[in-house]
C-alpha cells in the first residue's frame, strides 16, 4: 500500500528539515520543491504539478530570509520570493485532478501592528503598516485568493522560532560576547527602508520609533511546537484560515536578554541603544527592526482547539538549545 505524500516547498531551513523528519516519522512519503537537489525545482512547472496532484498535504515555507539589509533589491526579492512561489503552488493546486486536502502556507506574526498594550489574536489582531506587514499581507492575499473547494488552507503566522536556527544563534552569540543587554528604541534620522511595498503600500513612508525602554514584546515558539502545531492542524479539519504559531506567554526584550546571559554564564550584558544599533546593523547587513519591533501574538486558535504546548516557558525552551 502506497504511503500518503507530503510536499514541502522551501524545506532547506531548519524548520523545513524538522517538518520533513516529522512527516517521515508519521509514515508520509516526504517530497520537496526548491532549488537544486529538490524533487522539483521552481522552474519545473510540470514537476511541481506532478508532485502536488494527489498529495495528502502541501506545506510552503519558501521565501528569502528577512535577516538582511532592506535595500531596494532585497525588499523586492523578499516580496517576490513569497508571492511568486505561492502563486505557482496555487496554480498547481487549482490544476490538480486530485487537489491536496490541506495546504499549510508560512506567514509571519510580523503582520500585526507594533503592540505593547495587548496581545494580537487571529480574531482581534490589528494588522500593521509598512514594509514587513505589507509583505505578510500580500503573501496571505495571494495564498487565500481564488476558490479551492477541495483544499483547506491555513496560514501559519509564525513568531520567532527558538531552536538551532539563525535567530536563536545570533542572540546567543551576542550574549556570549557580553553584548546581551536590552535593546532600546529611540530617535534616529529618517529613512525609507521600511516604507510600504506591493500594489497598495501602507504607512507614511518613514520609519517609526517608540520609547520602549527595552520592554518591547518578544513572541516566540519552540521548534518542537512548530512541528507539534503542524501535526495538530493537519489532523483537525475544522481549523482553517490564519493560525498564530506563538507560545501562550510572550516575553519582552529585557527578560529575553537576561535569560540568555544567565544560560550562557555571561554576567555582563551591555545595553544597545538605537544610535548604536543602526550603524552596527548596517555593518552586519541586517535591520534593527528585528530586535526593536514589539511583536505580541497570542495562539487563540490553537488553544481554543485544545493544543497543548510542549514549551510554554522561555527559560526552559532556551535551555534545550544551550544545554
Amino acid at each position: 500500500m502506497s504511503r500518503p505524500v507530503a510536499v514541502v516547498a522551501g524545506a532547506s531551513g531548519f524548520v523545513g528539515q524538522a517538518l520533513l523528519r516529522a512527516f517521515a516519522e508519521d509514515g508520509y512519503d516526504a517530497r520537496t520543491i526548491g532549488r537544486a537537489g529538490a524533487d522539483a525545482t521552481w522552474d519545473d512547472g510540470r514537476g511541481i504539478r506532478a508532485l502536488i496532484d494527489g498529495a495528502a498535504v502541501l506545506v510552503n515555507l519558501a521565501g528569502k530570509s528577512v535577516d538582511c539589509r532592506y535595500t531596494d533589491a532585497n525588499r523586492d526579492e523578499i516580496l517576490r520570493s513569497r508571492v511568486e512561489t505561492t502563486t505557482t503552488l496555487r496554480e498547481a493546486v487549482t490544476d490538480a485532478a486530485t487537489a491536496p486536502p490541506l495546504w499549510l502556507n508560512a506567514s509571519t506574526a510580523t503582520i500585526y501592528r507594533y503592540a505593547m498594550d495587548r496581545a494580537q489574536t487571529e480574531a482581534e489582531g490589528e494588522l500593521g503598516v509598512g514594509f514587513s506587514a505589507d509583505v505578510a499581507r500580500n503573501w496571505e492575499d495571494v495564498f487565500f485568493a481564488g476558490d479551492l473547494p477541495a483544499t483547506r488552507r491555513v496560514a501559519l503566522r509564525m513568531a520567532i522560532v527558538v531552536g538551532d536556527g539563525p535567530a536563536t544563534n545570533m542572540l546567543l552569540r551576542l550574549a556570549r560576547l557580553g553584548l546581551g543587554g536590552p535593546q532600546y528604541d529611540g530617535w534616529w534620522w529618517a529613512h525609507r527602508r521600511y516604507r510600504g511595498i506591493g500594489a497598495h503600500p501602507t504607512g507614511n513612508g518613514g520609519a517609526s520609533w517608540h520609547r520602549s525602554g527595552g520592554r518591547q514584546r518578544f513572541s516566540w515558539i519552540h521548534l518542537d511546537d512548530v512541528v507539534g502545531a503542524v501535526r495538530f492542524v493537519r489532523d483537525r479539519s475544522e481549523i482553517d484560515g490564519p493560525v498564530n504559531l506563538a507560545a501562550p506567554e510572550a516575553s519582552d526584550n529585557r527578560t529575553l536578554m537576561a535569560t540568555l546571559r544567565r544560560l550562557v554564564g555571561q554576567p555582563i550584558g551591555l545595553p544597545a541603544y538605537r544610535f548604536m544599533l543602526e550603524p552596527a546593523m548596517a555593518v552586519l547587513r541586517t535591520e534593527p527592526e528585528l530586535v526593536l519591533k514589539s511583536r505580541w501574538a497570542a495562539p487563540e486558535v490553537l488553544l481554543s482547539a485544545g493544543y497543548e504546548f510542549a514549551h510554554r516557558d522561555l527559560d526552559s525552551a532556551l535551555r534545550t538549545v544551550t544545554r
